[in-house]
């Protein structure tokens, strides 16, 4: 479906787009990967000049701001702002440009805070999101509404997909934006070297997660793009999850911290569990992952130590790791 195929990906230079780019490739696509300063996706002016120069048969959206739960808080009305914009501007552009297939990437941030686990699609419009990322998600939640609607009225082939926390190489490791997986590494690793007896973790220790890592988060994406044709939302994740505390733990243990680990019940737990269900993304497009945690972290941790990023400077390898 995609050889010869001129894909857009937006976001292809971030964390997760420069995986997605490389499978696209070894699937016979022609990708275009522009960078962020060259075309400004809040600005509708700046979308149509992209579409014009790569005229695109599919378009996969992967760019976003976005960050962990401190960043959310911060920056509530610029993360609904920007993605609703981005979102808005690129979806009208493929439906202009008579874009064949459009792939949105949604979060699992768009569930309502009481969700029941495992998270299922059609619980998505049961509820509001947790608070403290709430706008993010409703405005990628929304995307989800416009490519239903421009399906039924336009035929536009939009699909919609739903993953869990990413990690892996590559990750954003910075101490004001990261996730909780770098965040949780950069800070274990500094204190070894600093000495430090002790390492703080936001929250109670008791929230639970599902992770994807980058790699199988690629590969669900790109089949997809190939064989999903549907308008529902369809997660992407592995079905398992782990407490912050256990999380913390197993980092603690892969990079060889002797200290103690402190949390602090005073800081946000986010929302209390997050875990989907996988099964429709097996169903309708064969995608399982099959990179286990334990396996994922050490790569991340032993991408993170032998980086550039580590003694503070850029990092050098996009992705990577995967055996």
């Amino acid at each position: 479906m995609l050889t010869s195929k001129r894909i857009l990906v937006t976001g292809g230079n971030g964390f997760l787009g420069r995986c997605v780019v490389p499978t696209l490739i070894e699937a016979g696509g022609e990708v275009f990967a522009p960078r962020r300063r060259a075309f400004d996706l809040i600005d509708r002016a700046g979308v149509d000049a992209l579409f014009e120069r790569c005229r695109p048969d599919v378009v996969i959206h992967l760019a976003a701001d976005v960050g962990g739960i401190g960043y959310n808080q911060q920056n509530p009305g610029r993360l609904f702002y920007n993605n609703a914009m981005m979102g808005l501007n690129v979806v009208e552009a493929c439906r202009t440009y008579a874009v064949e297939k459009v792939v949105l990437v949604g979060t699992v941030c768009a569930y309502p805070k009481f969700t029941p686990v495992p998270f299922r699609e059609e619980s998505l419009w049961d509820g509001y999101p947790e608070e403290t990322n709430a706008p993010y998600g409703l405005a990628k939640r929304m995307l989800l509404v416009q490519a239903q609607a421009y399906r039924q009225q336009y035929r536009l082939n939009a699909i919609y997909l739903l993953p869990v926390n990413l990690y892996g190489p590559g990750d954003n490791f910075d101490e004001d934006s990261s996730h909780v997986i770098p965040a949780l590494i950069r800070k274990l690793v500094e204190a070894k070297r600093a000495g430090r007896a002790a390492v703080e973790v936001w929250g109670s220790g008791r929230a639970s997660r599902e992770f994807l890592y980058v790699e199988d988060a690629a590969e669900g994406i790109v089949l997809a793009t190939e064989r999903y044709d549907k308008g529902e939302p369809i997660n992407l994740g592995t079905g398992n999850e782990i407490t912050i505390a256990d999380l913390a733990a197993t980092l603690k243990r892969l990079v060889g911290y002797e200290g103690e680990l402190v949390f602090d019940p005073s800081r946000p737990d986010g929302q209390s569990r997050r875990c989907l269900d996988i099964s429709a993304a097996e169903r309708e497009f064969g995608f399982v992952a099959t990179t286990d945690l334990e396996t994922g972290l050490r790569r991340t941790v032993d991408w993170y130590l032998q980086s550039a990023l580590a003694e503070r400077a850029s990092p050098a390898v996009p992705c990577g790791g995967k055996a």
